[in-house]
């Protein structure tokens, strides 16, 4: 609906036009005697209630207001001098429509006269011919008067009578279709169904697909003409309202005369004249527009919304007048109202300069906890066609772009919200084990001030990925690779340290660490945590980073065919995510695959090289070749395997020890032999630190020829993560593997991570799990997962049989062949592990009752060949007696998959999620689908939680704690925790905080206490056949699912699958909130 309105010298160019008619008829009629009024009741609510009620106290008149039972708590009663019960135990609506209760109230309590404001009863001649019979003073025409201009088809006629040119119509109401159809016939489309009793264009139909919006001002005393006026000028009658119109107020800008003025005295019997109104003194001066800011959701067909207004700021200033409702923080909106809030009038000289200051006005405005059509109106505002005056009735259809929506960033109320939610429920990812974050920040040491020290990434940028693999393998001494960003704490912390902390250290790596081969910072299983568990955009890390360090090579993991995720993707879609993170300022892509199997491997390593990135080819390691007993991966299998890689271009070759199985003997022979084998080919290796035996395995590398070898600051080094880097720069240091890096300024990095790890004790390996340990060459149980099993075992209260899980780990890698383990083999490995451990079974017993038990869908996809083909083949017959009859898949598994249409992606998602959604998006969205969905959710709920501090997210803030949140640079929230409130009856508690020093609060479900309390369930957006009501409201009979009748408008939920009902979940006339589920439909 169109919901404003403009007045610009005089009736201007509107498709709609109203003139307001006052008038006390006393021109031709006896003077009528005059009657002071002294107390006058107000027969409506919100708004134009409080309207009158202002007038009658400039002019000494004593209020009086009457309220429904569900408006108890709304503005207007507490605006009156007096206020009472009408309708008691009567519907919403139906109360003020009592008309007895309102006149023995107005009898009870020496009413003088009552105003009937505009709606309710304001146009029903009954009510007021009853005020008249009750002796009590009708503000408004005579009860014939309104009868006649109610009634549309006599006013009609009248105006026929008086020579006025009319809308052609029908002389009475029709009964049947075939009379419209006649009248269709003859003078054509658009027509207009209206009631002939209708009001406010209530059952108003357009045959066409658009509405025209009517607005009119009072009569009689007051009353407002419409007319629509044609292209030519020419004005046709409409109608007349009988009423004060919710327009008046721009006719009182334009004239500076006060309607509820000038009808309180021609109420009291005065005349126009005796008010001064003569119509050749009337004077409009300048333009005035006013716009109606309601509760209703534009985007989705002006549906009203409900719920609690959080945060209310208005816009003020010169040139704006502001006529509210209940328009305040902590005001409820309920469904059974008009949806407005407040009226903003804005007048200037002109058009432009009007519409200027209610452009400024709107933008001041802080609506939260209900949507608004501000966003609309902003864009009407700023529209040519309106800015001229050349609108009309097809003005909104004509001009969609209206509906493109600037939404609302909202951040300050969201996150209070987020706050709220931990303080009430805690963290909202999950935590291993019952330990509090530390209450200390890491201090970030001095940075020095300008453009950091050139680096290995101006080396890339300048001679590209063969200059740059050049440059390292001539460069004197050992280089390093810093995973403390990805791997140590993906090792350590569960993969859980946040974007802010690791901005926080950012300069300091890019301004001291400048000869750094590169800095392991993004892909694996950061990528798919950061949404999942740290509610961040994985994309939003990378370009921050990227930001603040522009000189060190940032890494990333590359699951071959599997890209970051765990499972199989189309080809196209590995390779247009390559392009997308080289885009992002990604450099190397460490591409590896859990088997080594080549087809996967070759295809992670090609997508990467067409991105333009360094590829770097990595041979996950398992097994032990310094010992001549295991041969499956023996050393020539390693050389052969590197062969190929080289022959396919990498540019980097890679030896991945994912479980920190090289001995320095094993680390001599492997990298001796690929270093004699490609002396051109820089070598890179990767190990951890289970067994204690890092440092000499990388300096054993170091020795036999590699170029680079991967390390983690000290205080984020050992154990499952990498070696120290602080020990590998000490032991190098004035030798020829000298690093070349300042050893007191490890120190420093080291201090930071030191402080900052204890931000993260409730992840911490170390809650469970003291130190490495050499077993790890008989279990091979990579470094992640090692801390991972831990947990689970722990958590499981299988603490004291963590022993016999990682026994049951080696076990389960013999019955599957002895493989490569490394995600997602390892986790086959590690599931398998688990169900024997669980079900107490032993190698053996699993390979005799293999095709009875039920193993884990890993397993079973595993053998099925969903991830690949392993070294050696599967294992039979234990494979053939898991999979009976499923069937096989042959070759690379994800070579058969169709092409990913991105394009229908990227549709849907701005479908779900809005215009807002970026390339980076639909990558997420095409790795992980139901991850991403639940990110956005988390993020439209709270907003960007990532500004919080690590504290403030896991724990939330100490009641009486002060803290600040730096949304952007320059914009910072001063925030105080005040109070936690008891439990309502929704099963909310009210949270309370200070704001920038103002006062706010938000509802937090208590999810505890819901579990015990019966709610209605909610549609979930995800699941296409469950359908949420649109709009709180009644449920109602109807087709072709039902109809939600609320807030005067009735919306008919349509299915959006074709499918068979599952289940209802309403009946008739239950009552409804936003979102609620109306039923399930099974597609």
């Amino acid at each position: 609906m169109l919901r404003y309105t403009v007045v610009q010298g005089g009736l201007g160019l509107l498709a709609v036009r109203r003139a307001c008619v006052l008038s006390r008829f006393a021109h031709s009629a006896p003077k009528s005697e005059y009657r002071p009024i002294k107390k006058v009741m107000v027969a409506n609510r919100g708004e134009i209630a409080i309207r009158v009620f202002r007038a009658c106290t400039e002019l000494g008149i004593r209020t009086v207001a009457v309220y429904s039972e569900q408006d108890t708590g709304q503005m207007h009663r507490q605006k009156a001098d007096e206020a009472y019960l009408i309708g008691k135990g009567l519907p919403p609506v139906a109360a003020y429509l009592h008309i007895p209760d309102i006149i023995k109230v107005a009898k009870d309590n020496n009413v003088d006269a009552i105003h009937p404001g505009y709606g309710f009863l304001s146009e029903r001649a009954d009510f007021a011919q009853a005020c008249t019979d009750a002796g009590v003073m009708f503000v408004g025409p005579s009860p014939e008067t309104v009868r006649k201009m109610g009634d549309k088809v006599e006013a009609r006629t009248l105006a026929i009578n008086a020579g006025v040119p009319v809308v052609p119509g029908t002389d009475s109401p029709i009964s049947s279709l075939q009379e419209a159809q006649a009248f269709a016939q003859t003078y054509g489309f658009p027509i207009i169904f209206k009631a002939a009793y209708g009001g406010g264009g209530r059952g108003m139909r357009v045959v066409r697909e658009y509405e025209v919006s009517l607005f009119a001002v009072g009569y009689e005393n007051a009353g407002t003409v419409e007319f629509l006026v044609d292209k030519h000028g020419k004005h046709y009658f409409i109608e007349v309202n009988s009423r004060l119109q919710v327009e008046h107020t721009v006719t009182e800008e334009i004239t500076d005369v006060d309607l509820v003025h000038a009808q309180l005295h021609v109420c009291e019997g005065r005349s126009l004249p005796q008010l001064g109104l003569k119509q050749d003194k009337i004077r409009v001066n300048g333009c005035a527009i006013q716009c109606r800011v309601t509760t209703e959701d534009p985007a989705r067909g002006f549906q009203p919304d409900t719920g609690r207004i959080e945060v209310f700021r208005s816009g003020e200033g010169m040139g704006i007048r502001l006529d509210s409702a209940s328009a305040f923080q902590g005001a409820v909106i309920s469904p059974h109202y008009d949806s407005l809030l407040v009226k903003v009038i804005a007048s200037g000289k002109d058009l432009p300069t009007a519409s200027s200051k209610m452009s400024r006005a709107l933008a001041e405005f802080r609506v939260r906890g209900v949507k608004t059509n501000i966003p609309f109106l902003q864009n009407v505002l700023s529209n040519n066609q309106f800015l001229h005056s050349t609108v009309d009735t097809q003005f909104i259809d004509e001009n969609q772009e209206l509906f493109n929506l600037k939404p609302t960033q909202n951040r300050a109320q969201k996150l209070l919200h987020y706050l709220g939610h931990v303080m009430v429920n805690g963290p909202t990812t999950p935590i291993p084990v019952k330990a509090k974050p530390s209450s200390t920040d890491p201090v970030v040491p001095p940075v020095t001030m300008g453009e950091p020290p050139v680096g290995f990434r101006d080396v890339l940028l300048r001679d590209g990925p063969e200059g740059f693999a050049k440059a390292v393998r001539a460069h004197q001494g050992l280089l390093l690779m810093d995973t403390t960003f990805r791997d140590a704490h993906q090792s350590l912390l569960a993969t859980r340290v946040r974007t802010h902390d690791l901005k926080k250290i950012s300069p300091f790596v890019s301004h001291n660490f400048s000869n750094l081969y590169s800095l392991e910072n993004w892909g694996g299983a950061t990528f798919d945590v950061a949404m999942r568990f740290l509610s961040e955009c994985p994309w939003k890390r990378l370009q921050e980073l990227r930001a603040l360090i522009p000189n060190v090579p940032f890494q990333m993991l590359l699951r071959g065919a599997n890209a970051v995720g765990y499972t199989n993707y189309p080809d196209n879609a590995v390779f247009k995510f390559c392009e997308v993170a080289k885009e992002n300022g990604m450099d190397i892509f460490r591409v590896f695959d859990s088997l080594n199997y080549l087809p996967n491997m070759l295809l992670g390593m090609e997508a990467a090289g067409a991105a333009g990135g360094v590829v770097e080819a990595a041979i996950s390691y398992t097994g032990d070749v310094s010992d001549p007993m295991r041969q499956k991966y023996s050393l020539d299998y390693y050389v052969k395997l590197a062969d190929e890689l080289v022959k396919a271009g990498t540019h980097i070759l890679c030896i991945k020890d994912m479980a920190g199985l090289l001995k320095p003997e094993a680390s001599k022979l492997l990298v001796g032999a690929l270093r004699d084998r490609f002396p051109d080919v820089p070598i890179h290796v990767h190990t951890h630190d289970t067994a204690g035996a890092g440092v000499a395995a990388m300096l054993a590398c170091a020795e036999a020829g590699a170029d680079v070898v991967d390390v983690a600051v000290d205080s984020m080094a050992g154990m499952t993560s990498q070696p120290s880097m602080g020990a590998i720069v000490a032991c190098t240091k004035g030798t020829k593997l000298d690093t070349g890096i300042a050893l007191d300024k490890v120190f420093d990095y080291s201090e930071y991570w030191e402080v900052a790890r204890g931000l993260y004790a409730p992840f911490d390996c170390t809650a469970t799990m003291k130190s490495g340990n050499a077993d790890v060459y008989e279990n091979e149980i990579p470094g992640g997962q090692y801390t991972n099993l831990h947990f689970q075992a722990h958590s499981m209260g299988l603490g004291n049989k963590f022993k016999e899980v990682k026994k049951a780990y080696a076990e389960a890698n013999k019955l599957l062949g002895d493989l490569i383990k490394v995600t997602p083999s390892s986790k086959i490995v590690g599931d398998l592990a688990q169900f024997m451990v669980q079900n107490n079974l032993s190698r053996a017993e699993v390979e005799e009752r293999a095709d009875e038990l039920s193993f884990p869908l890993s397993v079973v996809e595993f053998l099925q060949g969903y991830i690949g083909i392993p070294h050696g083949g599967f294992p039979e017959p234990f494979r053939s007696k898991v999979l009976k009859s499923l069937p096989r898949i042959d070759g690379r598994p994800g070579a058969s998959l169709p092409p990913m249409d991105f394009k229908a992606l990227e549709e849907g998602l701005r479908a779900a999620h809005g215009d807002e959604i970026t390339p980076e998006d639909v990558m997420s969205a095409a790795m992980y689908p139901k991850v991403f969905q639940e990110f956005k959710e988390f993020t439209s709920n709270f907003g960007p939680v990532d500004c919080l501090s690590t504290r403030l997210f896991l724990d939330g803030p100490k009641i009486a704690e002060e803290f600040e949140v730096e949304l952007e640079r320059g914009k910072t929230l001063h925030i105080k925790a005040l109070a936690l409130g008891d439990l309502n009856k929704a099963g909310q508690r009210e949270v309370f905080f200070e704001l920038n020093g103002q006062l706010r609060s938000v509802l937090v479900k208590d999810t505890v206490a819901m579990k015990e309390m019966k709610f209605h369930p909610k549609a979930q957006k995800s699941i296409k056949g469950q359908v949420g009501a649109p709009m709180p409201g009644k449920v109602e009979k109807g087709q072709p699912l039902c109809v939600l009748s609320a807030m005067k408008m009735e919306t008919v939920v349509n299915s959006p699958v074709a499918g068979i009902v599952k289940a209802v979940h309403v009946t008739a006339d239950a009552s409804l909130e936003g979102d609620d589920l109306i039923l399930e439909i099974e597609e």
